[in-house]
C-alpha cells in the first residue's frame, strides 16, 4: 500500500481555504498512486481553541462531507483530525473515510494538552476508548498529537486491536521537535508496526509547530521525512509481508503477561509469565533498614504526570 502524510499551514479560522488546500494535496496523491494520505491535527480549522469553538460543527455538516465527497472522487482513503460537535461538546478527532466515501472509523482524542496558550481542556472533552480500523489487509491504529507521549496508546492498538499501521495526526510545537521524532521512531520499534506521522508547519494563535512529518517502518529505519517549515506530501510504501511476518511476535506478547501490566506496583505483586505472583515492591524491606510507613517504594512510584507536549 502507498501512504502519504502531509504537512499543512492552516490558515486559521478559514474552514474553505483549508479544505481547499486539502483537496489540492488529495489531487496531487492520486497522481502519484497514493493509496491512503493522513492529514494534521486540526487540519479544519487550525489548531487554536477559541477558534475551535467557533467553527466545531457536527460531522454531517462542514469539513467531514466534504472530506467524504472528496475520499469519493479520487478513490482514496482520507485521514484527518477534525473537530466534532456533539450537541455542547466538542471533540479533538480523528476521521478514516475509506474510497467510497464513507466513514470508517473516527477516534477521539484520549489526552488533552492541558499546558500553554492552547489548554485543550477548555476546549474538548476527552475521548474514552481507543480505535484502530481494517482496510486493505492493514489494520490502522488511530492516534493525535499528545497521545504519542503515553506508550500505553500505541502498546493497545497493537495488542489488542492487533494494529500493524500507526496514524498519528499532530500540531507538534518547535520548541520539543526533536521529542516529536524521538517519540515516533520508538512507538514504531517497541510495537514492531509502521508509523505514519502527519504534523503541521506555521503559526496557530502565537505557536509554532515544527513540520518533520514522517512515515517510519517497523524497524524505525525513515521511509519518508518531510522539512520542518514547509508545506509538502511524502510517500512510503507499507508492506503486507512484513506485517505479516511480524505478526507471530505480536502474539508471543499478547500471551506474556507482562506486556499488559507493570511489571512492579506499590504494594502489589510482580506478575510471572507462568501466571503466578512473586512477592511486590510494597511487602519487601532494603537490607538494614526498619520499614516506615512512608515506604521507598510508595516515594518511587509516585511520579508526577507527564505535561510537556
Amino acid at each position: 500500500m502507498k501512504i502519504a502524510a502531509v504537512q499543512l499551514a492552516c490558515v486559521l479560522g478559514d474552514v474553505q481555504a483549508n479544505l481547499n488546500k486539502i483537496r489540492e494535496f488529495c489531487v496531487r496523491a492520486k497522481q502519484e498512486d497514493v493509496d491512503l494520505i493522513v492529514f494534521p491535527e486540526a487540519a479544519d480549522t487550525g489548531y487554536s481553541m477559541p477558534v475551535i469553538r467557533q467553527h466545531a460543527k457536527p460531522w454531517t455538516e462542514g469539513a467531514v462531507p466534504a472530506l467524504q465527497e472528496m475520499a469519493k472522487e479520487g478513490t482514496l482513503t482520507i485521514v484527518s483530525g477534525v473537530a466534532e460537535r456533539v450537541g455542547d461538546v466538542i471533540y479533538n478527532s480523528q476521521v478514516f473515510i475509506n474510497p467510497r466515501g464513507e466513514i470508517a472509523a473516527s477516534y477521539r482524542k484520549t489526552h488533552l494538552f492541558v499546558l500553554g496558550p492552547n489548554n485543550e481542556s477548555t476546549c474538548y472533552a476527552p475521548g474514552a476508548r481507543f480505535v484502530s480500523v481494517a482496510a486493505a489487509g492493514f489494520q490502522f491504529g488511530l492516534s493525535i498529537c499528545y497521545d504519542l507521549r503515553f506508550p500505553e496508546v500505541s502498546r493497545s492498538l497493537a495488542l489488542e486491536h492487533g494494529a500493524n499501521v500507526m496514524l498519528v495526526s499532530s500540531a507538534w510545537p518547535l520548541p520539543r521537535a526533536r521529542h516529536l521524532r524521538a517519540l515516533a521512531v520508538a512507538r514504531a520499534i517497541e510495537n514492531q508496526s509502521y508509523l505514519v506521522l502527519a504534523n503541521r508547519v506555521g503559526v496557530d494563535a502565537g505557536v509554532t509547530c515544527c513540520g518533520t512529518s514522517a512515515i517510519i517502518d517497523p524497524s524505525g529505519d525513515i521511509i519518508a521525512s518531510a522539512s520542518d517549515d514547509r508545506e509538502e506530501i511524502i510517500t512510503g510504501e507499507a508492506s503486507l509481508g512484513m506485517t505479516r511476518v511480524l505478526s507471530q511476535l505480536i502474539k508471543t506478547r499478547r500471551a506474556t503477561p507482562t506486556c499488559h501490566t507493570a511489571r512492579c506496583r506499590p504494594g502489589g505483586s510482580e506478575p510471572r509469565c507462568d501466571g503466578s505472583r512473586s512477592p511486590g515492591m510494597g511487602s519487601r524491606r532494603l537490607p538494614g533498614k526498619a520499614s516506615s510507613r512512608k515506604s521507598a517504594s510508595n516515594r518511587v512510584h509516585r511520579r508526577p504526570a507527564l505535561l510537556q507536549r
